[in-house]
């Protein structure tokens, strides 16, 4: 497929996915909460930039940032240098988490430990369990043991630390594999393990996604522990309100540097990383490294417009729709509204589409990306239902997240491996950037707007909606296991009347 169709396609992807957002923000703001026209005008040319960031940036990971991590996965395996393969393991993962600018936003609301400290510290997490998920795939050890650990290791500690940094700490495992992180990481496993050849091969390829969301979150929790920290400061989100076209214009004109700036250092990082590997080891033709550089431009232009949509356009709307309805006297309508914009949203995440064509590719279609997405889709509408109704009523964040975890835990014994390592690495998939830019946003002015918490109440939504595909996506691999055994049972039968003549009269 040529660049000028390949950019059509992902365009009309892109403009599927937003435009029922954008649909769904309009009914409200003519029926329940009406928004200001100026708020509304931003809105909608966010809406065209994420349309175009979103192509641009679906591009740039299928022509560079996947094939990167598939040469740098599957070259520095070939080496047989396991201390030179975590090394590089180890500095890859610290280098993304550095990279992924939602970990920037989330440190600034964080007031009680330096910012530095932070994402240092949750870079060295994510480094360390990317290390582990390598050692996983040489040793070949089960996903799923070192998942029912960890995880019974993180809810242990949870309660352990501060009230107020329980729902900031499981936040911080979805916001950190974001777009940068994704679509190398996944296809840098998928370079691991493409030069094996057993039954487990395709299987092995997802799940390192999964353990490196699981650093960020222990990283936080012991940090709350160790500063004690009692408290997070937060200030309400300035909404704008521009008065005409050249106003907006300036809005969108002083944000755009902006990114520009901070998309360059997400992204050097791991090109200075690639083209570095490439001189000492990978020794690339340059018609490969041109294709990639590229991509890499279009990954950059991409979430450089993407990211400034997300934040000049939907980031106000979201906090305002939420405030509105929030004052509203049928606040509690924002249950099933968060049910609706949490399906639409989760379409909108760029991340997601290279997860549902690895998927497709690695299964050789047995797992349709339509069905994984649709079965993301239904796990994040719960979950952001489930978070505005804990900001109505004041549900502990505790008492959704210990039994959801314990649930998508019990399932991974009954369910097909491969289920559970995509269900697990789509969690941090589905909580990217739309997710921090729109949902968060909505939450925090639903919070405000009721009078709760924003630290204990508001917080967590993210980290709801990393949880529940866990359990919607391993509900598909269980339904996909009793399919499979149907046939299987079937199978006699078939052929027992198979042998049967064709005039034969069978009385039943």
């Amino acid at each position: 497929m040529g660049l000028i169709e390949k950019l059509h396609e992902k365009f009309r992807e892109a403009l599927a996915a937003v435009l029922p957002i954008v649909g769904m923000v309009l009914i409200l703001s003519l029926t329940v909460a009406r928004i200001p026209s100026g708020t509304m005008l931003s809105f909608l040319m966010g809406a065209v930039l994420l349309v175009v960031g979103m192509m641009l940036f679906s591009v740039g990971a299928e022509v560079a940032m996947e094939p990167m991590g598939e040469q740098v996965g599957s070259r520095v395996t070939k080496t047989r240098n396991l201390p030179l393969i975590l090394v590089l393991g180890f500095a890859l993962g610290v280098l993304i988490t550095v990279s992924e600018p939602d970990l920037q936003v989330l440190a600034e609301q964080v007031q009680a430990i330096p910012n530095r400290v932070l994402i240092l510290s949750v870079a060295a997490g994510v480094g360390l369990f990317l290390v582990l998920a390598l050692l996983r795939i040489f040793y070949r050890i089960s996903l799923h043991l070192l998942l029912v650990l960890f995880y019974a290791l993180t809810l242990g500690l949870v309660f352990l630390a501060p009230e107020s940094f329980r729902s900031v700490a499981f936040d911080s495992g979805g916001v950190t594999t974001g777009p940068m992180t994704v679509p190398f990481i996944m296809s840098f496993g998928m370079g691991i393990a493409a030069i094996r050849s057993d039954s487990n091969a395709s299987e092995d390829s997802f799940g390192l996604v999964a353990l490196c969301s699981v650093g960020p979150i222990l990283a936080i929790l012991i940090l709350s522990m160790i500063y004690r920290a009692d408290g997070a400061d937060y200030s309400p989100l300035a909404v704008t309100n521009v008065m005409d076209s050249i106003e907006l214009r300036s809005l969108f004109g002083a944000g755009l540097p902006v990114y520009l700036r901070e998309m360059l250092f997400s992204i050097l990082p791991i090109t200075v990383f690639f083209f570095a590997l490439n001189f000492v080891l990978l020794r690339l033709n340059y018609p490969v490294l041109s294709r990639i550089g590229l991509g890499i431009l279009y990954t950059y232009v991409g979430l450089t417009v993407f990211m400034t949509g997300a934040n000049f356009g939907f980031m106000p709307a979201g906090a305002y729709l939420g405030q509105r309805l929030g004052e509203a006297s049928f606040s509690w309508i924002i249950v099933p509204v968060g049910v609706m914009i949490g399906y639409l949203v989760v379409k909108a995440e760029p991340a997601v589409y290279v997860l549902m064509r690895q998927v497709e590719e690695l299964t050789s279609g047995a797992i349709t990306g339509r069905s994984l997405q649709l079965s993301m889709c239904v796990g994040v509408g719960v979950s952001v239902g489930l978070s505005m109704l804990r900001v109505l009523l004041g549900i502990n964040i505790l008492w959704i997240l210990v039994p959801g975890y314990l649930l998508a835990l019990a399932m991974s014994f009954a369910c097909p491996g491969l289920f559970t390592a995509i269900a697990f690495d789509s969690g941090g998939v589905a909580s990217g950037p739309m997710t921090a830019t729109f949902l968060l946003p909505m939450t925090m002015g639903f919070c405000l707007a009721t009078g709760g918490n924003v630290a204990t109440d508001a917080f967590g939504v993210v980290a709801l909606v990393a949880m529940t595909p866990l359990i919607t996506i391993q509900g598909l691999g269980l339904l996909y296991r009793f399919r499979s055994r149907s046939r299987v049972q079937a199978a006699p039968v078939v052929d027992l009347f198979a042998e049967l003549p064709d005039d034969a009269i069978i009385d039943l």
